[in-house]
């Protein structure tokens, strides 16, 4: 049997594999719900984009240092960290494994949320949201593959799932459903350095927690 590593997949390979369609939103809504952010929570947003433009001034930020200076404090300030979700880190994935082609795919995945108040079945947890995180000076779209198998299997107990992809300065959200045919949605990029664009990426955070 083949081993393929999630890691090494193309786009191409992750559609011709898993079956999935690529769509284009050109909105959050009607997907979400999204309110308004606080003054408060404004101030936090400035002070992480703040700390993260000194590094990124400095020199290229490494795929750990996204995690810990822009992720961390961003879901914290999203309501991620509160019950009933619970975080998990870098843990492997569902063997997939492709009949027709007497291949498996193993991977890792960055940083998913799940609920834990929510069951779909014995010992399964409802996810929330899936984060494929990259270095500085890596396009996010590079993440996109990993990240739609990363999700797949969790499609077997879900309707659909949230993901994201994010260099720490550019946020590319997708909404991947099930079907005979999956399908994911591409949402507009947003950007944490950008005032109004950093606003929307907290909002659309916020709302995906309360789902």
């Amino acid at each position: 049997m083949r081993i393929l590593n999630a890691r090494n997949l193309s786009l191409e390979d992750v559609q011709r594999l898993l079956g999935f369609q690529e769509h284009y939103s050109d909105s959050f809504i009607p997907l979400l719900s999204l309110e308004p952010i606080t003054e408060e929570e404004q101030q936090e947003l400035v002070q992480i984009r703040d700390d993260f433009r000194r590094y990124l001034t400095a020199a290229k930020v490494s795929k750990g240092q996204v995690k810990f200076l822009v992720l961390a404090p961003l879901m914290r300030l999203a309501g991620f960290y509160r019950y009933p979700i619970e975080i998990v880190l870098e843990e492997d994935i569902a063997d997939i494994e492709i009949e027709d082609e007497d291949t498996k795919i193993k991977g890792k995945f960055d940083i998913l949320a799940v609920t834990k108040a929510k069951y779909t079945k014995v010992n399964t947890f409802f996810w929330v949201l899936l984060i494929e995180s990259k270095n500085t000076q890596i396009d996010v779209s590079t993440g996109l593959p990993q990240l739609l198998t990363y999700a797949y299997k969790s499609l077997e107990h879900q309707e659909s799932v949230w993901g994201l992809t994010t260099n720490g300065r550019s946020y590319q959200f997708v909404n991947i459903q099930q079907g005979h045919s999956p399908t994911y949605h591409v949402m507009p990029e947003l950007n944490l350095m950008e005032r109004q664009r950093s606003i929307l990426l907290l909002q659309v955070l916020k709302a995906i927690c309360q789902l």
